[in-house]
């Protein structure tokens, strides 16, 4: 007997063993076949579809723990992008840049350049989120077990997955790479040639190069290692699940078993 025929719905499973209308509903107490004047057949049906019943249960609260973990995913990414992408969009709208001072070339091609993906990242990320949002808040508020089935969050999974990346991983390092050019073009205008190192603005966009360096590999192992301890944690938990599967396999076989030798 395969493990998808175990977790039919409890109805299909009483129809099919054709237990009797007088026999105890799932969950109840387990009292002795003689006490209850039922025989052996009785009872080993009644244990076959308790066991297949709980086993359903845990099923649908796993389903249900993956709806709420990838309508938090979505919020958090939709809320982050959004201000993200509006800082990004205001910094380059706000920039002074001064007509009589000889920018660097490669400067304000890094600065357009950063600006843009930052944005077109983050508008991405929100586009995803608005698209599948919206589905998955309306399941989940449904109070029905049976409706998790309806929402999209297992098909869209890659696209939850990729919005979150965005919006997280890429999106901050874009926006920590932003502020440093912007600290540049701020502060490299009070020199007088775009090269002298002695003066106080070129040390101030230097100063803050040298304190986001560390922050942003500090913000990539972190990203790493976190990334690294979900999918252990995550395996550990795929796991499990399988050596619960399989012992209740070994139980609901040695019930056949006994249902076959009755």
């Amino acid at each position: 007997m395969s493990i998808s025929s175990f977790l039919s719905p409890s109805g299909a499973m009483s129809s099919e063993l054709n237990v009797p209308m007088g026999s105890p509903a799932p969950g109840a107490p387990e009292q002795a076949p003689e006490s209850r004047g039922m025989d052996y057949r009785d009872w080993v049906r009644r244990s076959y579809l308790e066991l297949v019943s709980s086993n359903h249960h845990s099923v649908q609260a796993l389903s249900w723990r993956k709806l709420y973990l990838s309508r938090a995913k979505l919020k958090a990414s939709s809320r982050t992008s959004a201000l993200l992408s509006g800082f990004a969009m205001v910094a380059m709208v706000e920039v002074e840049l001064e007509m009589q001072y000889n920018y660097p070339p490669v400067l304000l091609i890094a600065f357009s350049v950063c600006t843009t993906v930052l944005v077109a990242v983050h508008l991405f990320a929100l586009l995803i989120s608005t698209c599948i949002l919206p589905n998955v808040e309306a399941v989940s508020n449904i109070h029905n077990l049976n409706s998790v089935s309806e929402s999209p969050h297992e098909r869209m999974h890659h696209y939850i997955e990729m919005a979150w990346g965005f919006s997280t991983a890429l999106g901050i390092l874009l926006f920590l790479a932003e502020v440093v050019l912007l600290c540049w073009i701020k502060f490299l205008v009070t020199n007088p040639t775009p090269v002298a190192v002695g003066n106080s603005g070129w040390q101030a966009a230097l100063a803050s190069t040298i304190i986001m360096v560390p922050v942003g590999v500090i913000f990539l192992i972190f990203t790493v290692h976190f990334y690294r301890s979900l999918v252990r944690h995550k395996t550990e938990r795929h796991h499990q699940e399988i050596e619960e599967l399989h012992k209740i396999k070994v139980q609901l076989d040695g019930h056949e078993r006994g249902l076959q030798s009755v």
